[in-house]
């Protein structure tokens, strides 16, 4: 289940070039995007860049005049988009959006959407300030359009004011506010373990993997959508807290032992998506490791099994591990399914680049000890993680009888 559809409208001014960062997020995140430009936004970013990013075509105002389908087109898109965002919403847009004008697609497609509206004003301070812009956002405001931004800062003439696009993760959490319609987990307590470990060589290094932490942190932000308690513990990893997440920052694979058996007894859920370091070397050595003195011997010793641990810990709750393979994929599921005593195992072939550590893609299978294996499509990892919840959250109410 996707998280959404989204019909973004842009509008002529500079800020129309953090469009396309927008759109790359949003996707990012699962949704589909639709963009719909007016004429002037072309002078600023390229339709085609928009088309890539978001893998659909791009809707130009030439379609009013070279339509010849027959086709209402802004009538279907306003039946296929669950959201419409204006980024950035020029002060001649809001006026169109105020007065109720349609006078070219995005306007008309405006006026037939009935669902939410968020905007994203864009313009010099003096324009955002002057009392018809004012106007018109209360005007907006009024029939229930969710205003985000602008800020304060550099604009296009160089001063500072107000009148600045806010920055494109501001728009992407507005719009996961409005869709966050979900609450099959509220009550629930979810913990989920993320990233790699990194286990101390010496002061500056250390043995670790590839993971990015992309999976098990969309795993969160999903878990938290729902209404869930959702703590993250999270190894060294270059990603942004998921909205309503309670963090908790660990190294080595013995800091998340411990943060996850402190977290565990509460959980209902619990999604070991971490990829925890196998060996840790026997002491690390106190000065970092000269060389000159000629290549180090490296005693490696066996880290705890954290997720073998959880059953002991946490025995009510739903248990989820993850299995990164290279090969040998349904034989060392099925073992790992058997040995770590869990409830789902979810298991990907890390060897290919278009799933790997670093991706924005997933593709899984999961085994579970009393149904057969399902597969789960090559999609984006936040897609990915809404359909794994739907799994999880069916054996929490069962769990739950």
């Amino acid at each position: 289940m996707s998280p959404g559809k989204i019909a973004l409208g842009v509008s002529g001014g500079i800020a129309a070039f953090k469009s396309a960062a927008l759109v790359r997020l949003l996707t990012g995140r699962g949704y589909s995007v639709r963009c719909v430009l007016t004429a002037a936004a072309e002078s600023f970013v390229a339709p085609l860049t928009l088309e890539v990013l978001s893998g659909q075509a791009a809707i130009r105002d030439e379609y009013l005049e070279a339509n010849g389908s027959g086709r209402e087109l802004h009538i279907e898109l306003s039946q296929w988009a669950d959201v419409l965002a204006i980024a950035p919403a020029t002060a001649h847009t809001l006026a169109r959006l105020a007065l109720g004008l349609a006078d070219d697609f995005l306007s008309t497609f405006a006026l037939a959407f009935p669902g939410p509206l968020i905007v994203a004003p864009a313009m010099h301070s003096a324009m955002w300030a002057h009392p018809t812009v004012q106007e018109h956002v209360r005007v907006l405001a009024s029939r229930g359009a969710l205003f985000v931004g602008p800020e304060e800062g550099r604009l296009a003439s160089g001063e500072i004011g107000m009148g600045r696009m806010a920055e494109v993760e501001v728009i992407a959490t507005a719009i996961d506010g409005r869709l966050a319609s979900d609450t099959s987990l509220a009550g629930r307590t979810v913990l989920v373990s993320a990233g790699p470990t990194r286990e101390a060589i010496d002061p500056v290094r250390f043995l670790s993997n590839l993971s990015s932490g992309k999976m098990g942190f969309a795993i969160a932000a999903e878990a938290a959508r729902r209404g869930a308690l959702t703590h993250l513990v999270a190894g060294p990893v270059a990603l942004d807290t998921p909205e309503g997440v309670e963090r908790r920052d660990v190294r080595s694979a013995a800091e998340m032992a411990v943060a996850m058996k402190e977290l565990a007894p509460g959980a209902d859920l619990i999604v070991m998506a971490a990829a925890v370091a196998d060996f840790t070397p026997r002491g690390a050595a106190r000065e970092k490791l000269k060389k000159s003195d000629g290549p180090p011997r490296i005693d490696l010793i066996p880290t705890e099994d954290i997720l073998a641990s959880l059953a002991k810990v946490a025995p009510r709750s739903v248990r989820v591990g993850f299995a990164a393979e290279t090969e040998d994929l349904e034989s060392r599921a099925r073992e790992k399914l058997r040995t770590k005593d869990v409830h789902f195992l979810v298991a990907n072939d890390v060897s290919r680049v278009d799933i790997g550590f670093a991706s924005d893609n997933n593709e899984v299978t999961v085994w579970t000890k009393d149904e057969d294996p399902r597969a789960f499509p090559l999609q984006s990892k936040r897609e990915l993680a809404s359909e794994l919840m739907d799994l999880f959250a069916q054996r929490i109410g069962r769990e739950g009888e």
